[in-house]
């Protein structure tokens, strides 16, 4: 018989999307979160991410979905898919697996015979057949008698509007022929294409080449555009020549830093199991976040400089910036690189203002920031604005012109005024 109930654990950017198309594919799904006011919006027909609005959520809710924060609600689940955060350790070097944990065990205290449990998370090789099997097995319970169990990387890219999580295809391994098999089945009543691996290890660490790949190109034009600059070399032009090229080329850009969940911490723990595993260090990887995690300092030597060029110091200089988000047009600030650039701009004694339409109040370390009140006015009483973060309300060139200094790290502005990075 077909699986017909579902259950997700995380109703977070992976998890959520999830729901819905599961929802809308026919099954009774269930959204375990342990966040109490997150499950309270939900049921009531609230969404808190970006890529779902509230009438999807309402449109979820008339096709049976619901939210719960009660673990119980795991033992109807015919099939079960973990969702959870997987951010990094405070040493910054190695994944920090408790939610994964708490959510295995939750899984193996309620899941019903033959349930099918399958990993989104994001993690490092061999999660699934070590540290999830493991757990799931404490109790007695044997793989492909008592559960299958499976890995299949998220996808979702939030803000996109050509790909969703139904039209992207799915890759999936599983710890066992017949976990694989299940979970082929699962995932082709919900997405368009399923592409089955050889096994668990190959579709976790398929993630973290997607996402080491962007990695390490990024790292090599943010590098490219430190020693452009130096060499008065339109970083910008290089890349528009280079992609005009039909094949073995495809276009990175350089920014103030990277963001997000995939790309600041993925790949570290590709490097952390190869060198937990074999002793060595994954270089490029290392190497890659040496220079992506200059760039916030490098974007404020640039500002500074911007300024010195117009005999005017950082410190007091008031200066606004625009767009703090880690992607265009989305409210996530996930590991925004706008973060350390505030902090460094601060350190330095700028006099620090924001506008984004996306984010009201600015939560910083060293102290909130509420956006201002007038763009135009903003913009017009700032020494310098700098673009972090190209939303499409902004009319980049319109605002480059109407600033005193006008510093894009996006390579937005086609004026000549524009200093871009």
């Amino acid at each position: 018989m077909s699986p017909t109930h579902l259950a997700i654990v995380g109703q977070g950017y992976v998890g959520l999307p999830l729901a819905k198309e599961a929802c809308l594919a026919g099954f009774a799904t269930t959204g375990l979160e342990l966040n109490p006011r997150t499950v309270e919006q939900l049921n009531a027909g609230r969404s808190h991410v970006d890529d779902l609005s509230d009438e999807d959520i309402r449109r979820m809710l008339d096709l049976g979905y619901t939210a719960s924060s009660d673990p119980a609600s795991l033992a109807d689940a015919d099939v079960v898919v973990i969702c959870v955060p997987t951010p990094l350790a405070a040493d910054g070097s190695s994944p920090e697996m408790g939610p994964v944990i708490a959510a295995s065990r939750s899984i193996a205290e309620h899941m019903k015979q033959g349930c099918l449990v399958v990993l989104e998370s994001t993690t490092y090789p061999g999660t699934t057949d070590t540290l999830v099997q493991g757990i799931l097995e404490e109790g007695g319970k044997r793989l492909d008698e008592d559960f299958f169990l499976a890995f299949s990387p998220e996808r979702i890219d939030p803000g996109n509007p050509v790909f969703g999580l139904k039209n992207t295809p799915k890759v999936v391994g599983g710890v066992s022929p017949e976990s694989t098999r299940r979970a082929v089945e699962f995932y082709g009543r919900i997405v368009d294409t399923v592409v089955p691996v050889r096994g668990a290890r190959e579709a976790e660490t398929a993630k973290l080449l997607e996402n080491t790949y962007r990695h390490i190109n990024i790292a090599l034009v943010n590098e490219m555009a430190k020693f452009c600059h130096e060499l008065g070399i339109d970083i910008w032009s290089v890349i528009d020549a280079a992609k005009t090229k039909p094949f073995g080329f495809q276009a990175f850009y350089p920014g103030p830093g990277v963001g997000g969940h995939c790309i600041p911490i993925d790949p570290n723990y590709l490097s952390y199991e190869v060198k937990r595993a074999l002793g060595y260090p994954f270089r490029f990887v290392e190497l890659a976040q040496e220079i992506n995690s200059s760039m916030p300092r490098y974007a404020v030597d640039r500002i500074q400089e911007e300024l010195n060029n117009g005999r005017k110091a950082i410190n007091g200089a008031r200066v606004l910036v625009l767009g703090v988000t880690y992607k265009a047009d989305i409210a996530d600030q996930r590991e925004s690189p706008a973060v350390p650039v505030a902090e460094e701009l601060r350190r330095r004694g700028a006099d620090l203002s924001f506008h984004d339409p996306r984010i009201e109040t600015w939560r910083l370390p060293s102290g909130d920031l509420r956006r201002v009140d007038s763009l135009p006015e903003a913009v017009e009483s700032a020494d310098l604005v700098v673009l972090l973060q190209k939303h499409s309300s902004y009319d980049v060139d319109a605002l480059a012109q109407a600033a005193s200094l006008f510093f894009d790290t996006r390579g937005a502005s086609a004026l000549e005024s524009a200093v871009r990075l």
